[in-house]
């Protein structure tokens, strides 16, 4: 091999060695979540984060509020995170717990904390990953959703949180794909959760005296169409902004 091709070699040897750590460093956050996630159920949380799990120790959770005060908001908050950032199942229960143990409106201020942190670290966590790779591999027809969510990134945002029918985790990873900003995800996020919030920490405020009369609260309140509809006629009013300028290009 002639000394030119050598020295290509060589260059091209030493080219590759930063790029791997580089791809590594840039996975590490996911696979961080992913074994939280793994750890989940391996430590058998799941069967703890349920309402039995709750209604056992409530005595406990309780009287730890009591105690520590500001310690027990920063543990709730923590543990919501978490949970939302393993994309693990139980944000329904941690917010009803919210509402039994500090309040509805307190109750779902902190739940709205720590489920806006942990989204935000999935979104970071996927962008980080996988959002520019797979961006270029899935062009061109995801480059027409790019486009919308640019132009309306907040509005879609909102609507999307807005409507319970969309996973709270398919949610936190699509705008990651879809160069959404950080800013306009974290607060879409955390204004369109809070009707969900209110409404399950108003029936974790009562949950005390639905568990002492041995009965199971309805975690299916949000789907009612008491409850439904407002935050549908609110997903909607998100999508105005668009509907007008939409009309308004046609015109």
């Amino acid at each position: 091999m002639s000394g030119r091709g050598i020295t290509l070699c060589a260059m091209l040897d030493h080219a590759d060695i930063p790029s791997r750590p580089s791809s590594a460093r840039r996975l590490l956050p996911l696979a961080v979540l992913a074994a939280g996630f793994a750890g989940f159920f391996a430590l058998g949380l799941h069967r703890t984060l349920t309402l039995e799990g709750l209604a056992a120790q409530r005595a406990q959770l309780t009287a730890f509020v009591e105690a520590q005060g500001a310690l027990a908001v920063l543990a709730y908050v923590g543990v919501y995170a978490l949970a939302v950032a393993f994309s693990v199942p139980g944000g329904t229960v941690l917010t009803l717990a919210g509402g039994f143990l500090f309040g509805v409106v307190w109750g779902a201020a902190y739940a709205v904390a720590g489920a806006t942190a942990g989204a935000v670290a999935v979104f970071l966590a996927a962008r980080s990953a996988l959002g520019g790779a797979l961006r270029r591999k899935a062009r061109p027809w995801i480059g027409r959703l790019e486009d919308g969510f640019r132009d309306h990134a907040f509005h879609y945002m909102l609507f999307l949180r807005l409507v319970p029918l969309f996973p709270f985790w398919l949610v936190n990873l699509v705008p990651a794909f879809l160069g959404v900003p950080v800013r306009v995800y974290v607060l879409a996020t955390l204004v369109g959760i809070v009707p969900g919030a209110l409404v399950y920490a108003s029936v974790g405020n009562g949950l005390g005296a639905v568990l002492d009369a041995g009965e199971t609260p309805d975690l299916g309140l949000i789907f009612c169409p008491e409850v439904m509809l407002p935050l549908l006629g609110l997903a909607a009013l998100a999508l105005l902004p668009v509907a007008v300028k939409a009309w308004r290009r046609r015109g």
